[in-house]
């Protein structure tokens, strides 16, 4: 019998927003999969779930996804994460593949899930939705990101000034992900606007590490991948 491949959104970052189906899953799986930028490193969904998980008690499976754009070492290593989940997977055990935010937005686990569902279509996959980090954003900066009919968008930030004021304009709230990458342009798009004083910034929400930025410390300000920005007009 074949195990089940269980894509578990563990939440942004505070381990009491686990849902009650993730701590369940959690604790039946024999197989804790986990991606990281190299051999053997924790990545942000493994710290999350540690308070839950006794390592002696299941195995504990590393997979390397390393930050390049080589497309040969992505395709490689790509294709030794699926390899190494479905020699699990056939032998029966269950393997959950934690993962922050919720597993089917912007999440690892989708590229994982198609390879899966392409090598291996026999395999059965749940996906466990989990709490992003975009809801804890609102939450614990006290925003209302959409009501009635006002219009919000959710966008990977990227380097081009003249779309993300588009974005801006065209949405009564915005969420710009990954975009420690282009913060200062972003601020620039912002000023143009006059619309600073609309912007929050907030790096690993409800996490320990948590950082609720000043808008204006955050030029040339060394911010980390896990940083998103609401524009609420």
């Amino acid at each position: 019998m074949i195990g089940t491949l269980y894509g578990l959104g563990v939440g942004p970052g505070d381990p009491e927003l686990i849902t009650v189906k993730a701590f369940r899953i959690l604790k039946e799986s024999e197989v804790i999969a986990y991606p990281g930028k190299r051999k053997g490193s924790k990545s942000y969904a493994h710290q999350i779930i540690e308070v839950y998980v006794e390592p002696q008690e299941k195995e504990m499976l590393s997979l390397v996804f390393p930050m390049t754009k080589d497309k040969a070492i992505l395709a490689r290593e790509w294709s030794n994460a699926t390899e190494a989940i479905w020699e699990r997977l056939k032998d029966g055990k269950d393997v959950a593949f934690v993962t922050e935010g919720d597993p089917l937005l912007y999440s690892t686990f989708i590229h994982l899930m198609n390879l899966m569902k392409e090598r291996h279509p026999e395999v059965p996959i749940v996906s466990i939705p989990g709490i992003s980090s975009i809801n804890g954003a609102a939450s614990r900066l006290g925003i209302p990101l959409a009501d009635g009919d006002e219009k919000i968008a959710i966008v990977p930030a990227r380097d081009d000034y003249e779309e993300m004021k588009k974005v801006i304009i065209e949405n009564d709230c915005v969420i710009f992900i990954k975009v420690a990458k282009v913060m200062n342009m972003m601020l620039e798009v912002l000023g143009e606007l006059d619309l600073l004083n609309r912007a929050n910034v907030v790096t690993k929400v409800t996490s320990k590490e948590e950082i609720v930025w000043n808008i204006e410390e955050l030029k040339n300000a060394d911010v980390e991948y896990l940083t998103l920005m609401v524009v609420r007009k």
